[in-house]
């Protein structure tokens, strides 16, 4: 297989891929990876080659999503909600309206188990994400829709879907959130596959384990996804959604593929480990690099309305029409960005209701009839009053050491790294010999 060093991903001569196809391909692309994958879920390649041979499309009569694609469809649904005004505050009632009274939790992972009990003790984001599965996968696999959302805007998916992750996870399960949902960010800009992987390990700690995990599986992905699986497998762990195994085996099938939908989604799936999830991620990511059109038609026929097993509350939605919510405009472009925006200009502007000021003297005595109209002026502190239901910027800025760190220019490498320069300079061969351990026969 090519090696991602140096080639990028190749749309059909002539194809111009429109941000709707990219989104739909991000979104759809999702839940066809989490069908396919979800009958290889925890086994081995050892195990999938004995029962199916390859894998090579649905092994199931009934092809269907798990928990990954309604957990996707509710952060997005609550992302098309409150746009980038989005606050913990936010994504935690949305667990109580959504889910918290109505999940039957059919299928649903150990974070999403531990949150809810949590919630339902009446602990709050983000004391409610402290729990034994934090470092999960499960923001990971609803992490998707941010990219969408935050087209060309790595760095802003990346802060958004944090906060999102506040309520469930934390340290190397936002990582791994985040870095998924940067890529697909990035993707969804039209950025080859190196600046997609460059993209994801820019809004992550260098020295986190999920982007060590990252780069190892990168780095040996031009040797095939036996390489891949043995870079990043913690041989032996009984747990197989640990976000930086599972988003590592997802950008190393991506990067194995060079972006080929087909490929991406089949390298994870027969990787195993927790393939519904690694196949939804390197779904979204391919989905996005090249449209609607890469995904095979026959596997996008058989994805319908949510069935709402594990959310009920996420039943007959469909993630094709997702992905058009999200590209509509969702805020005003002017004041709710600004409110967040702790360096906009705008801020002191409401500060100008200065008519409570009226009693100044020096301005009265040449114009003494308009100052007698001022005190009736009092009904204009009403702007300032609405600037106060803006989210409040100390929370916001609580949540901020899992976010992106202000100092890295997240948004550049999509825009100026060559793919040559993004791969051999910014993450090198690190650890690319690395072996973490082995799970038995391959």
């Amino acid at each position: 297989m090519a090696s991602t060093a140096c080639t990028p991903p190749h749309p059909a001569p002539g194809e111009l891929i429109g941000p709707r196809s990219r989104a739909r391909g991000a979104l759809l692309g999702l839940a066809v990876g989490d069908a396919l994958g979800a009958p290889a879920e925890n086994l081995k390649p050892s195990e999938i080659r004995a029962r199916w041979g390859r894998i090579t499309g649905f092994v199931a009569d009934r092809p269907q999503g798990t928990d990954d694609t309604e957990y996707a469809l509710f952060s997005g649904l609550l992302l098309a909600r409150h746009g980038s005004a989005l606050t913990p505050a936010h994504a935690e009632a949305a667990w109580h309206e959504w889910i918290t009274g109505r999940a039957t939790f059919r299928g649903a992972g150990f974070s999403e188990r531990g949150t809810l009990e949590n919630l339902r003790r009446g602990l709050a984001a983000p004391i409610s994400a402290q729990h034994r599965h934090a470092w999960s996968d499960g923001l990971a696999m609803r992490a998707a829709p941010f990219g969408v959302f935050a087209a060309g805007r790595p760095g802003e998916a990346a802060r958004l879907v944090a906060i999102d992750g506040s309520v469930s996870h934390e340290g190397e399960g936002i990582y791994g959130g985040q870095a998924v949902a940067a890529g697909v960010a990035a993707a969804m800009a039209g950025a080859p596959v190196p600046v997609v992987i460059a993209a994801a390990l820019a809004v992550i700690p260098d020295d986190s384990w999920t982007a060590r995990s990252l780069r190892r599986a990168v780095a040996v992905a031009h040797r095939g996804e036996r390489a891949v699986r043995s870079a990043v497998v913690i041989g032996g762990y009984p747990w197989t959604d640990l976000a930086p195994e599972a988003v590592a085996l997802a950008f190393g099938a991506y990067a194995t593929a060079d972006g080929d939908f087909r490929e991406a989604v089949l390298t994870a799936v027969n990787m195993g480990r927790d393939a519904d999830t690694t196949a939804a991620v390197a779904g979204a990511l391919s989905g996005a690099t090249q449209g609607l059109s890469a995904i095979p038609a026959a596997w996008a026929d058989a994805i319908g309305p949510a069935r709402g097993r594990c959310l009920p509350s996420m039943g007959g939605r469909h993630v094709l029409e997702l992905a058009d919510l999200l590209l509509q405009p969702t805020e005003p472009p002017g004041p709710a960005p600004a409110a967040l925006d702790p360096t906009a200009p705008p801020q002191p502007t409401p500060a100008a209701p200065r008519p409570t000021a009226a009693p100044q003297p020096t301005p009265a005595a040449p114009q003494p009839t308009p100052a007698a109209p001022r005190p009736t002026a009092p009904p204009q502190p009403t702007p300032a009053a609405l600037q106060t239901t803006a989210p409040p910027l100390p929370a916001l800025a609580a949540h901020r050491p899992t976010a992106v760190p202000a100092s890295v220019p997240v948004p550049l490498p999509v825009l100026t790294v060559e793919a040559g320069t993004a791969v051999d300079g910014g993450m090198g061969a690190v650890g690319c010999a690395a072996r973490v351990g082995t799970e038995g026969t391959v």
